[in-house]
């Protein structure tokens, strides 16, 4: 896959993140204003908390590559140069088998979800294996973005999740001022 094609994946479920939190939006002010009006939304509860796992899980992959997610990087940032690529080598490695095995475990448990026909106990019954979905759809491209870093930092190339170093005075004044990183 090419770059361009994977950064509209990362895009797109981004996008699609957006749209599960737009969800919960709409979902929480019907429940909320629907008990004034005697309007229930059955089974509201579990579309609300099955739209929340998948925006978290589908935010995961855009918010890894655009250097948002929380990340110590005390040793990293004292590192430079040779030293520096193989801890970031080393990161990347140890996060792609965690998320890797964090994946497969959600995946067995979409599939046996599926083939016990498991469904939710709501006032709406619905196949278990369809909200778990999100999860790990989200989680699998995640892994593909871990994945597609580690490629890049072998290569000798700066990772995308770390920002450019401020050119001006007033670029890092903005970004402290912003909260970002430096």
């Amino acid at each position: 896959m090419t770059r361009r094609t994977l950064d509209l994946l990362y895009l797109a479920a981004g996008y699609l993140a957006g749209l599960f939190l737009v969800g919960i939006f709409v979902l929480m002010m019907l429940l909320s204003l629907g008990r004034e009006v005697n309007l229930n939304v059955p089974s509201g509860d579990d579309f609300t908390a099955w739209s929340l796992v998948a925006m978290a899980f589908l935010g995961l992959a855009h918010t890894f590559r655009k250097g948002e997610m929380i990340r110590v990087g005390l040793l990293l940032e004292r590192l430079h140069g040779r030293p520096r690529r193989i801890a970031e080598l080393v990161s990347l490695t140890i996060a792609a088998a965690f998320i890797a095995y964090f994946t497969w475990q959600a995946g067995k448990l979409a599939y046996d979800s599926w083939q016990f026909f498991d469904m939710s106990t709501g006032v709406v019954s619905v196949p278990l294996w369809i909200p778990q979905s999100g999860m790990v759809l989200g989680l699998a491209i995640l892994l593909i973005a871990i994945a597609e870093e580690w490629v890049t930092v072998a290569r000798g190339g700066r990772p995308t999740y770390e920002p450019e170093p401020p050119k001006t005075t007033e670029e890092l004044i903005e970004r402290v001022a912003q909260g970002g990183g430096v």
